[in-house]
């Protein structure tokens, strides 16, 4: 190591932070400027990126010739020193050296010297830091799809478990037809599916390495941007200097992505809220996963499933944050983008927790089977069995069968009852062609088994999608 490294003096090393721009400024920022300026509070989480992608850049500038294979080695050294330092909890986060970028080369050349100071050749912290941004959404993105596929299997166990049984299926929050449990927890897994193809598709098109695009405009050093997309794991370098360090396009992808994700999530922890209310008496959820009251000894609370619904505004929330800021910058870089980083490092964890959460609370709920038939039931939810049975047995047009089945929810309602228990002469009396085989389709059991058509409730076809979905799960697992 020099004497001038051991000093730590004249370059990223001085803490006093007045060479960190090569000598043109004649003092250092000023404190409120430090305070607004500095990122290290945040992006040090991308620390095991920075360090990813400057060994990357190091072994890429040795074998162009750029280095030499000495200080190739002793960079490499370095930075493994560097990481060892960081995930121990000795290295020293230092607010003047600003950012993740500037520790890291600061700390490198107090521990190798000269070595350290050629590392930047051949980039600046703009490429720098899209390339560490995109490694680590590339990463949050992958750890989004596993937690993805864990939450759709627990939906598929669960759907497969309830094939057969039945509940209300609605809308507007009325009772319309018999449906079975496994049924509409399928509907879910479709959703979260189409969030899967969403981020798969958002990993790809971020998939492309900023490296070597420099401050703006590339660089004049024969560097190999090939060799180091290649390393980082990159399927190609992105092909506009200007736009490659100037976009954040990918973290919007990201944010998108999770943001419409959220919204699945809390329109399950929603219908979980409801399930498990007195009112329905459908689910029960797990202790694991509610709360008690601090003055009402009976409160059962589905905490965990209304703070899910809660933070999906928090991550949309982070979506629309980053729009705002991108939308008027002009190109290629200005300091705005710093403000990428918190929206979407906090929505990632969000998403997360959210995801996991939601796996643990649908494996572990306990469903209530007779409660949701008998619900199934009330609302006269087998009206349209009727009207459907007088098209295809008795030749009806759809209109006048629907009026004939509205007219037998009339008289049902006046004596009380459900559609089943009017007697055969009641319902002749609305029409004569209705005979006793129109009660082999007013049972909601009947019901949902009529329901063959692709795509419908009827246990034969929810068994046909379980099995669909268990082998593709088991697909994207391998």
């Amino acid at each position: 190591m020099s004497d001038e490294a051991k000093k730590g003096s004249n370059g990223p090393g001085d803490a006093s932070g007045r060479d960190l721009w090569g000598g043109h400024f004649a003092r250092g920022p000023a404190p409120l400027m430090q305070q607004i300026n500095a990122s290290i509070g945040f992006d040090k989480r991308l620390h095991a990126h920075d360090i990813e992608g400057s060994m990357a850049h190091a072994r890429m500038l040795a074998a162009q010739g750029i280095v030499t294979g000495a200080d190739r080695d002793a960079i490499l050294g370095g930075l493994r020193q560097v990481a060892e330092e960081i995930a121990h909890g000795r290295f020293v986060f230092k607010v003047e050296m600003e950012d993740i970028h500037l520790n890291v080369e600061a700390r490198l050349t107090e521990l190798i010297g000269e070595p350290g100071r050629r590392l930047h050749t051949g980039r600046s912290r703009n490429d720098q830091v899209a390339t560490d941004f995109r490694l680590w959404v590339r990463d949050a993105v992958d750890r989004s799809l596993a937690l993805l596929r864990r939450l759709m299997a627990a939906l598929v166990a669960q759907a497969d478990r309830y094939a057969s049984d039945v509940m209300p299926g609605f809308t507007h929050l009325q009772a319309a037809q018999p449906v079975t449990f496994g049924h509409h927890l399928l509907c879910y897994v479709e959703m979260l599916a189409r969030d899967h193809g969403r981020m798969t598709d958002a990993r790809r098109r971020m998939n492309e390495c900023p490296l070597g695009a420099a401050a703006l405009a590339g660089t004049s050093f024969p560097i190999d941007r090939q060799a180091t997309a290649s390393e980082l794991g990159f399927e190609r370098p992105a092909a506009n200097s200007i736009d490659a360090v100037s976009d954040r396009d990918f973290a919007l992808d990201y944010l998108a992505s999770a943001s419409i994700c959220a919204v699945h999530l809390s329109r399950l922890a929603e219908e979980l809220v409801l399930w498990s209310t007195q009112q329905f008496g459908f689910v029960r959820m797990s202790e694991d996963f509610t709360s008690g009251s601090s003055i009402m000894p009976q409160k059962r609370n589905p905490d965990a499933a209304e703070l899910i619904r809660g933070k999906s505004g928090r991550i949309c929330g982070h979506l629309q944050a980053l729009l705002v800021t991108l939308k008027g910058l002009p190109l290629a870089y200005s300091k705005d983008m710093q403000e990428d980083k918190e929206g979407v490092f906090d929505a990632a964890d969000t998403l997360e927790l959210c995801l996991a959460a939601c796996a643990e609370m649908v494996a572990s709920m306990k469903v209530d089977t007779a409660r949701m038939e008998e619900a199934a039931g009330h609302g006269f939810t087998t009206a349209t069995d009727l009207a459907d049975w007088l098209v295809r047995v008795k030749g009806a047009a759809f209109r006048d069968a629907h009026g004939v089945a509205a007219r037998a929810v009339r008289l049902a309602e006046e004596r009380a009852s459900g559609l089943e228990d009017l007697g055969l002469d009641e319902l002749r009396a609305i029409d004569p062609r209705i005979d006793e085989g129109v009660f082999e389709v007013l049972g909601v059991r009947n019901s949902v088994a009529s329901r063959t058509s692709e795509g419908g409730t009827a246990p034969v076809r929810v068994r046909e999608q379980v099995a669909r979905w268990r082998g593709l799960l088991e697909e994207l697992d391998r």
